[in-house]
């Protein structure tokens, strides 16, 4: 069985797409994955399949656009993905809660930073499968859109950093 981390997007952000992690934890349960733990209150689990990415990522998001009557995306990755992602952070010096990943489906498309809108002292970088801010003034003030994230979902490296610790505890 792998192991995989998955990311809900717009999930108890804001006042909008309410999950109980407990409903988010039997759905993981009754889509047949094992060793399910969720953390914090946003849509972040971590658990172990008997099936690939793919088909982890096309029950999850089955089950959730039941549950919530509209589509909710999902980003997966493996332990090895999300430890890469804390490794190659483009800014290891900006605070935790201060730099995200945002996590897409694919790779960032050219010219993913080329049209902006908003942008104030945010600092940003493309990853494999990520775009990276870091939000030097802090992200309560910031109104920064950046189109290219739009599927995405964002955490911050110290969100990231808790999951990669408990999926590569979970892989052994």
């Amino acid at each position: 069985m792998s192991v995989f981390v998955a990311l809900l997007r717009a999930v108890n952000v804001g006042g909008t797409g309410k999950l109980p992690m407990i409903e988010l934890k039997a759905m993981c349960e009754a889509s047949g994955f094992t060793d399910v733990k969720t953390y914090i209150a946003s849509g972040n689990v971590v658990f172990r399949a008997a099936v690939d990415a793919i088909k982890v990522k096309a029950a999850l998001e089955a089950r959730l656009a039941d549950y919530a009557g509209k589509p909710v995306g999902v980003i997966i990755r493996t332990p090895t993905e999300m430890a890469a992602v804390l490794a190659t952070n483009p800014f290891p010096d900006g605070p935790g809660n201060r730099t995200v990943a945002i996590f897409l489906d694919g790779a960032p498309p050219p010219g993913a930073l080329d049209d902006l809108k908003h942008r104030k002292s945010e600092v940003l970088a493309l990853g494999s499968r990520e775009i990276y801010v870091l939000y030097d003034d802090g992200m309560a003030d910031s109104r920064l859109v950046i189109p290219a994230a739009k599927a995405g979902t964002a955490r911050n490296m110290n969100t990231v950093a808790k999951l990669a610790g408990m999926a590569a505890a979970l892989e052994g």
